[in-house]
Parts: C-alpha cells; sequence; structure tokens
C-alpha cells in the first residue's frame, strides 16, 4: 500500500469547523482524543472528512477486533434490516437472538452448562453481572482491584478505580464494593517479584476476608484477565487460578470482565483460555457486535437462573441488527486465523518494542497477550516516574502522521495496541515506523534540553 504519512497539519479544515460546532453542541464532558472527523473506514484503516487517511491502533477502543466494515457483518447487518429492526425481545423474541446465546453458551470457557443474558453496553453487562451474583449468593459485597475500569454508570463507577476523570464529582457511589491491589508486577503493590512472591496479590483475597469484609457477605470478586484502561497489565500465569481457588472455597463467585480483552484480542477467543480457567460469569461487548452495540452475559447455567422472570432485561437490549453481526463476527472466526494472527501481531510489536527499549530509557515495560500489547513511558527506568506528558506528545505526533493511538493506565503514561487483526504487515510496519518516529523526536528532546539546548525533530 502507498504511504500513509501526512503530508499536512491536521486537523484539516472540515474537521477544525466540525470541532467548533462540536463544542457549541456537545458537552465538554465527553471527551476526544484527536481532532480528527472520520468519514470513511476499511479494515484497519480510517479517513477524515478532510482526505487524511490513518492506520488505526485504537480499534474503537477494542471495538474492531474483525476489521472495519467487513463484509460478511455488513452483510448479514443489511439482510436484517429487510426483515425487522425492532420488536424488543421481551415482548416478541426472535430466533437470532436464542441462537446466539446458543453459540456463545458453547464458546464460552469451561464444560458446565451456560446461559447468555443480551444487552446493550459492556457497562450494563457489568451492572447485570453484578445483579445476577447478589440474586444467586444472597449476599452483597463486591470485591474489585486497583486499577481496574468497568465502566462508567454508577454501579461500575464504584468498580473503576481511576478517579480523574472518571469518578471525580459524581460520588457518592453504591455501597458494598470493596478495592484490593492487582497483579501489576511491574508497580508492585507489596514491593515483591514474581515467583519468589509467591502470589501473594492472589493470596492477599483471604486476608482482605479477615481484615476487610467478611467472605460471608461478598458475593463476587470481579476482574479483567488483562486489564484495559488500567494499563495492559497481564498477570502471572497461575494469578487467576489461585484466586479462583480462594474464592470457590468461601462460596464467592468469579466474574470475568472480558469487555476489552474478548473475541480474539489476546490470541483466544476469550482471555480466560489462555489462563485455563472457567468464570462463573464471562462478560463481553466490544468486539462482540462486529462495530455494533452488543454484550453479553454467560454464566453457569445455575447461576443465570437466580433472578426471576422480569428481573433481567432492556428496550433494546439484543438488538437483532446487533446479534445478526455478531454471527458473522463468530462466523469470521471460526474460518479465519484471527487468532492466529493477534499472536503474530503481538510477537512483531515485542520485536519492535525491545529494540526501543534498549535504545531509549523512556520504555519501562513492554507487556501484552496477543495482539494486546502496550509500552509503558516512564521519566527513567530506575524511578518509574510516570512519563505522561511526553505519552502525550507521542500520540499528537502520532495522529500528526498517520497512526491513531490512544492511551491507558492510571497515570496516563501507557501506550496500548488495540488494531484490528486485519491489519497487513505493511500497514503494521509502517504504523511501527510512525510509533519510532514518535519516540525518537520526545527523546531527543528530552536530550536537548537537558543539554540547555532544544534538539531539532525529526
Amino acid at each position: 500500500m502507498s504511504s500513509i504519512h501526512l503530508q499536512t497539519a491536521v486537523p484539516g479544515p472540515k474537521s477544525k469547523a466540525l470541532g467548533s460546532r462540536r463544542a457549541a453542541a456537545v458537552p465538554r464532558g465527553l471527551s476526544h482524543a484527536t481532532p480528527i472527523y472520520v468519514a470513511k473506514a476499511e479494515g484497519a484503516v480510517l479517513e477524515d472528512v478532510d482526505g487524511n487517511r490513518y492506520i488505526d491502533f485504537a480499534g474503537g477502543i477494542g471495538c474492531l477486533n474483525v476489521g472495519h466494515r467487513q463484509e460478511p457483518v455488513v452483510g448479514a447487518v443489511r439482510d436484517q434490516l429487510e426483515r425487522f429492526l425492532h420488536t424488543c425481545v421481551q415482548v416478541t423474541p426472535y430466533e437470532s437472538y436464542v441462537r446466539l446465546a446458543e453459540r456463545l453458551n458453547a464458546a464460552a470457557p469451561g464444560k458446565s452448562p451456560k446461559k447468555t443474558l443480551f444487552v446493550n453496553s459492556g457497562a450494563e453487562a457489568v451492572e447485570n453481572a453484578v445483579k445476577i451474583a447478589r440474586a444467586y449468593t444472597k449476599r452483597t459485597g463486591v470485591i474489585a482491584f486497583e486499577d481496574a475500569f468497568h465502566g462508567r454508570t454508577m454501579m461500575t463507577l464504584a468498580l473503576t478505580s481511576k478517579t480523574h476523570p472518571y469518578k471525580a464529582g459524581f460520588a457518592p457511589f453504591p455501597g458494598e464494593v470493596y478495592r484490593i491491589p492487582y497483579a501489576y508486577c511491574y508497580r508492585c503493590s507489596y514491593s515483591l517479584k514474581y515467583p519468589s512472591c509467591e502470589l501473594y496479590c492472589a493470596r492477599h483475597l483471604e486476608d482482605t476476608f479477615k481484615r476487610v469484609v467478611a467472605n460471608e457477605e461478598v458475593a463476587a470478586v470481579i476482574a479483567e484477565p488483562v486489564l484495559g484502561e488500567g494499563g495492559f497489565v497481564a498477570p502471572p500465569a497461575d494469578f487467576y487460578k489461585t484466586l479462583i481457588e480462594i474464592c470457590h472455597k468461601y462460596g464467592v463467585l468469579f466474574i470475568a470482565d472480558e469487555v476489552q480483552t474478548g473475541f480474539g484480542r489476546t490470541g483466544a477467543l476469550f482471555a480466560s483460555e489462555r489462563y485455563g480457567i472457567e468464570p462463573d460469569i464471562l462478560v463481553t461487548a466490544k468486539s462482540l457486535g462486529g462495530g455494533l452495540p452488543l454484550a453479553a452475559i454467560t454464566g453457569k447455567a445455575e447461576i443465570m437462573d437466580a433472578p426471576g422472570p422480569g428481573g433481567l432485561g432492556g428496550t433494546f437490549a439484543g438488538n437483532p441488527l446487533s446479534c445478526e453481526a455478531a454471527h458473522a463476527v463468530l462466523d469470521i472466526f471460526e474460518h479465519s486465523n484471527l487468532l492466529g494472527r493477534a499472536d503474530e501481531l503481538g510477537e512483531r510489536f515485542q520485536k519492535r518494542a525491545r529494540e526501543w527499549q534498549r535504545r531509549w530509557p523512556i520504555i519501562g515495560d513492554i507487556r501484552g497477550l496477543g495482539g494486546m500489547q502496550a509500552i509503558e513511558l516512564v521519566k527513567s527506568q530506575e524511578s518509574k516516574q510516570p512519563a505522561s506528558d511526553e505519552t502525550k506528545k507521542i500520540t499528537q505526533y502520532c495522529y500528526e502522521h498517520g497512526l491513531i493511538t490512544i492511551t491507558a493506565g492510571t497515570y496516563g503514561n501507557v501506550i496500548r495496541v488495540l488494531v484490528p487483526l486485519v491489519i497487513s504487515d505493511a500497514q503494521m510496519d509502517e504504523a511501527m515506523d510512525v510509533l519510532e518516529a514518535a519516540l525518537a523526536q520526545v527523546c531527543e528532546n528530552q536530550v536537548g534540553k537537558s543539554n540547555g539546548i532544544v534538539a531539532q525533530t525529526v
């Protein structure tokens, strides 16, 4: 493909005009990572209203693992448009909802019989997972982790860790939510090292039952198998097995929030498979709908049946267009090697990033699972002080040169990769070239300023 690198300033005149209209019409609370307004998208490439093209490393924040406008997804939606748009499954059900539930029940990790409920968004799915866990256990407490992100509704904000910008100004939050440190080995809360720590962070759950909240009052522990917004932190391989063993010892359910990790991102259909675990409840969304809003709560049948008739639902939940799109997504995974491609992309990223880490001390950590990769940027590898300002400069350079990236991490110092898994090798290499140039510019400027001069940018 021809080079995507931009030769013009960003944003262009049409995007600038839309930016002005947005400022007048849309509340400031709805932030945006770039000043770009999209006109078209295909595969792993976006085109804005000014005709500039970009390689997409954001993927709609992980909603487009199968790529923008994949023909099977578009075709399935087009066919459904000819039949009906909406009836509300609670009034007049339809076959595609039932069939999709059957497919997710069969695909979910573990051999226990499963049932699935569909809703509209990841946050709504997490809310329902908590409702179901409380109904089943007759307990109220929920334990979440530091650096977790579970959504922006009130219950999910209570579960979410990061204060600014998500939680500040919105209190009070629902009660009976407790928080413990995650297995964030690069920044261990206990100043220990794996594996000599013997998974102290997982075993700390029993201490929490003694010192914070009684186990008989806890309905569930909820966790993202790989932290999403919290910085793409992948815990040690045996972390979740240990954690779930402790949960089940005390009758506590384990909820896996796979909103961002699900549907191929980590090299398996679900990240739980990579850890060899069977969650009691599995929450999915984002890439499930191939670009359309859809989320699912899949759990062990007896747990999912705990709420009585009418206790679960939603007017647009399991919309027929979204269900058909999800069938197409599952077909794509069944008939292509996107899972293997996720691992290939992860390896490709890691190889280049390791080279950068040797060249530039700004890269503190490189981590990820499959195609869910990230670099954490620091002031120095010794201090590990977050390089938040530098991260912003790198993401700005990237979108000004044809690459859309987004940040993550509690300190905003992590650059994450959520590229559609259909990206070509040439596109991936070009994107990595842009990211490398961005790192070089920021690092050279740092050196120049430390020497009392302003360095030339690349």
